[in-house]
C-alpha cells in the first residue's frame, strides 16, 4: 500500500519496483525472488535482506541515518526528491471477510475508477487480515477526485455485502 509518489520516484530514478501483498513475509518473498535488499511497507516497515528478515524501526532508522550521513545532506533536501500523493482511505464493515474482486458489480466499478484515474492514479481494494472490513484505497494527483472514487466504491462494496 506504499505511496504511489514512492513509486514514481524511485521509477525517475531508474530503480526496480514491484508490489507485494501486505505483510513483511510478502515482501521478503519478492525480494528473494527478485535477489533485491531492500523493501518496505507504507507503514514505514522497511526489510533490508543485509541487515535482517523482517521489518525492524530501529534498523530502518539506523539506515535513514546512515544514506543521511553518506549524501552529506539534510534529510529535509533528501526527502524532496519524493512527492507524497493524496492518499483516501476508507474501510467498510461487512458481516464477514471476502475477496472483493470476486464480485463482479465492484470489479466493474474498480475497472471504471481505474479508468478514470489513469496512469495518474490507483485503486486498492482488499480484505483486512484481522477485522471484518473491505479496505477501499484510491490515490493521485487530485485529493478531490480520489475521495469521491474511494466513497463511490465504498458505497459499491457496503451494498454488494448487504
Amino acid at each position: 500500500m506504499t505511496n504511489l509518489g514512492v513509486e514514481l520516484a524511485l521509477r525517475e530514478q531508474g530503480i526496480e519496483f514491484e508490489r507485494a501483498k501486505v505483510g513483511d513475509r510478502y515482501v521478503m518473498e519478492r525480494l528473494i525472488a527478485n535477489d533485491w535488499v531492500l523493501g518496505g511497507e507504507g507503514s514505514g516497515h522497511m526489510v533490508i535482506r543485509d541487515c535482517t528478515s523482517t521489518g525492524d524501526g530501529i534498523v530502518s532508522a539506523l539506515q535513514v541515518l546512515l544514506a543521511v550521513y553518506k549524501s552529506g545532506k539534510p534529510l529535509a533536501e533528501l526527502r524532496r526528491t519524493m512527492s507524497k500523493l493524496p492518499q483516501t482511505m476508507v474501510n467498510v464493515r461487512v458481516a464477514e471477510r471476502f475477496d472483493p474482486h470476486s464480485r463482479e458489480d465492484i470489479a466493474s466499478a474498480v475497472r471504471k475508477a481505474e479508468a478514470e484515474l489513469g496512469e495518474a492514479g490507483r485503486v486498492l481494494l482488499r480484505a483486512s487480515g484481522t477485522e471484518p472490513l473491505i479496505r477501499v484505497m484510491t490515490e493521485g494527483q487530485d485529493a478531490e477526485t480520489i475521495d469521491r472514487i474511494a466513497n463511490e466504491l465504498a458505497v459499491v462494496v457496503e451494498n454488494s455485502s448487504a
